[in-house]
C-alpha cells in the first residue's frame, strides 16, 4: 500500500513538473488570426468539438491570447516516435509547438516531419513545406507508421497503472485479514457485484472461474477510461473506433476460442429442426456471431462519443447565447446544463462498462453451455404425446 502510495505521488509530481514545462514554451507566435485564435463562432466551435474527440500528441489542458495577440497553450508534451524512411525517430510533440496544420516543419533524423490533423507526415525529398490540394490533402508529403505515446495511449497506460495497483492494494489487504481496508474497500463490493451478477448468471457455476479475470479487467478498464473521459485532461479513449475495436476483437476471439462442440453443432447444423432448415439457417448463425463484435465497439464508441459531444456543445452556449443573454446569463445557463449533463455521463460511465462486461459474459456463456439434447428431444416427445391426449 505504501509503495502505491508513492507511486501515485511520483506520477503526479511528473505531470506537474512536464506541464510546469509546457507553460512557459506555449505561446504560438504563428497565429495569422486577428481574434487571436479566440473561439468564437459555429464553424470554429464545431471544429474545437472534433479536434478534442480525436486523439492527440499532446495534452492541452486550456489556452488563452495574450497581451500581444498570441495564442498560449497550457499542458503538457508525450513522445512522438514514428517510423521514417531513414528508420525510427523520437522527439517531444511540443516541437511542432501545436501547430496541426503542417505549418511547422520538425528536422529529425534526417527528415522533415510535419503534422496535420493529428496526423505525422514526412515531406518527400527535396520539399521544404507542405503543399496542399483543393481538398487540403498533403501532395508532397506521406503518412509516417507512427508509435507515439498519445493521449489516448497515455490514458491507457494510467488506467492499467491505476488497476494494477489497486487490486494489488486489495490483494494485499487479504493478507492481513478478511476485511479489506483502504482502497480494496471500495474495490470488493465492485468485484463480487461483476462476480454474483454478471459472471455466475451469464456463463455458470461450472465456467464463470475461468472468465473472472478477463471481465474484472474489461470492467474495470473501461469504467475508468470512461471517468477519465470527464476530467480536465480530455481523455476520449473510448471514443476512439480502434479502441473500441481491439476490446470486441478480444471478447470475439476468447468467445470462439472457447466455444464447445454444441456452439459449433448449434451454428453450423442445428439440431432439432429439418436438413433444408440447417442448410439456410447456417449461414444466418456465421452472421450472427460476426455481428456481435459489432454491436459491442459501435455501441461503447457510439455512446461515449456522443456524449462527450453533447456535453461540449452545451458548454459552447456560454459563447452562442451570449448575445441575447449577456455573458453572465450566458454562462450560468451553460454552467448548469453542462454539470446536470456531466452527471448524467458518470452514470454513463459506468453503464457502459457495465453493458459490454455483461454481453460479454452473455457471448461467453452461449460458447460454454452444455446442451442436452436427449434430454430436450425427450421433453419434445412428451409434450406431443399430451397435445395428443388433450
Amino acid at each position: 500500500m505504501m509503495i502505491a502510495k508513492k507511486t501515485i505521488k511520483v506520477l503526479a509530481t511528473a505531470v506537474l513538473v512536464l506541464s510546469s514545462l509546457s507553460i512557459t514554451a506555449g505561446g504560438d507566435s504563428n497565429n495569422s488570426d486577428n481574434d487571436g485564435g479566440r473561439v468564437n463562432t459555429k464553424k470554429e466551435i464545431e471544429a474545437y468539438k472534433k479536434h478534442h474527440l480525436a486523439d492527440s500528441h499532446d495534452f492541452n489542458l486550456f489556452s488563452y491570447t495574450n497581451s500581444q495577440n498570441e495564442r498560449v497553450h497550457i499542458g503538457f508534451p508525450l513522445p512522438v516516435i514514428v517510423w521514417t524512411s531513414k528508420g525510427l525517430t523520437g522527439f517531444m510533440s511540443s516541437e511542432f509547438h501545436h501547430n496541426d496544420d503542417g505549418h511547422v516543419i520538425v528536422e529529425k533524423g534526417g527528415v522533415k516531419l510535419a503534422k496535420i490533423h493529428s496526423k505525422i507526415y514526412e515531406l518527400d525529398n527535396g520539399a521544404t513545406e507542405i503543399s496542399f490540394d483543393e481538398e487540403h490533402h498533403a501532395t508532397n508529403a506521406h503518412k509516417v507508421i507512427d508509435f507515439s505515446i498519445t493521449k489516448s495511449v497515455f490514458g491507457m497506460l494510467l488506467a492499467g497503472l491505476l488497476m494494477f495497483f489497486g487490486f494489488r492494494s486489495l490483494g494485499n489487504s487479504y493478507k492481513k485479514g478478511s476485511i479489506p481496508s483502504g482502497v480494496g474497500r471500495f474495490l470488493e463490493p465492485l468485484v463480487l457485484y461483476v462476480r454474483d451478477e454478471i459472471a455466475r448468471p451469464n456463463i455458470g457455476e461450472k465456467h464463470y472461474r475461468k472468465f473472472m479475470g478477463f471481465l474484472l479487467t474489461v470492467f474495470f478498464f473501461i469504467w475508468i477510461l470512461n471517468l477519465l473521459g470527464l476530467t480536465p485532461l480530455g481523455f476520449n479513449v473510448t471514443g476512439q473506433i480502434a479502441v473500441t475495436v481491439c476490446l470486441a476483437l478480444m471478447t470475439f476471439f476468447i468467445v470462439q476460442f472457447s466455444g464447445n462442440k454444441d456452439y459449433w453443432k448449434h451454428i453450423f447444423w442445428m439440431p432439432g429442426v429439418p436438413v433444408p432448415m440447417k442448410i439456410v439457417l447456417a449461414p444466418i448463425e456465421v452472421l450472427g456471431m460476426l455481428t456481435k463484435p459489432f454491436s459491442l465497439f459501435v455501441r461503447l464508441f457510439a455512446n461515449i462519443t456522443a456524449g462527450h459531444a453533447v456535453v461540449m456543445g452545451i458548454a459552447a452556449l456560454m459563447i452562442l447565447l451570449k448575445s441575447k443573454f449577456g455573458t453572465g446569463g450566458a454562462t450560468a445557463i451553460s454552467f448548469f446544463l453542462t454539470l446536470f449533463l456531466t452527471l448524467i455521463e458518470v452514470l454513463v460511465a459506468f453503464l457502459q462498462a457495465y453493458i459490454f462486461t455483461m454481453l460479454s459474459s452473455l457471448f461467453i456463456g452461449m460458447a460454454v453451455e452444455e446442451h442436452d439434447h436427449d434430454h430436450a428431444h425427450d421433453g419434445d416427445a412428451h409434450g406431443y404425446e399430451d397435445n395428443s391426449l388433450v
